[in-house]
């Protein structure tokens, strides 16, 4: 069995062959339900497959089954990861709610990567999450790319029951204050 390539890999890949803009506009697309999960397994198929380096996304059986389409938004929210243009943010605001925990996730590391402050209110909802990586990515995006009046939210979760919560919340306090230079415990 050869090795699958990398998600970075993958993107790379589909942007050589069609140009950045080109992947960036798909991925917006699949993000906010502009191709419906209905054509991202039709007509748009080989835009999913560019991005996500199979020929069978999900390894689902011909039909697939409409409760897997946020694979889609999962995806394709995974692109940004390692491609970018600004006007992504617009997107990624869109889908902060998005029913899906991944596709959430998903956002709350791109916030946190990228260093989104305009994203940070629109991912406070997160930090109540039943899944503690859920609320993991939420106070990394916070620690990474909030303001001083954020502190409070995550410092609230400084006793969570989950160990790696309340590693994240030490480092994203501490992450604050490094970025505000002031402190905010």
């Amino acid at each position: 069995m050869a090795d699958r390539e990398s998600p970075r890999d993958v993107v790379r890949a589909a942007c050589a062959t069609y140009g950045e803009d080109v992947v960036v506009d798909w991925c917006v697309a699949f993000l906010t339900g502009e191709i419906s999960g209905e054509a991202a397994y039709g007509a748009d198929l080989p835009k999913l497959v560019a991005i996500t380096g199979s020929e069978n996304p999900g390894g689902w059986k011909a039909p697939v089954d409409p409760v897997n389409y946020y694979w889609i938004r999962v995806w394709a929210a995974r692109v940004f990861l390692y491609v970018w243009r600004d006007d992504v943010v617009d997107a990624l605001q869109q889908v902060a709610d998005d029913p899906a925990w991944r596709v959430r996730e998903h956002v709350a590391r791109i916030t946190a990567q990228r260093e989104l402050g305009q994203l940070v209110d629109a991912l406070l909802p997160m930090l109540d999450h039943e899944l503690p990586r859920v609320r993991t990515a939420a106070v990394r995006a916070v620690g990474a790319a909030g303001e001083y009046e954020h502190a409070a939210a995550i410092q609230a979760l400084a006793d969570d029951p989950d160990h790696t919560v309340r590693a994240a919340v030490e480092r994203a306090l501490a992450n604050l204050e490094t970025r505000l230079d002031r402190p905010v415990r």
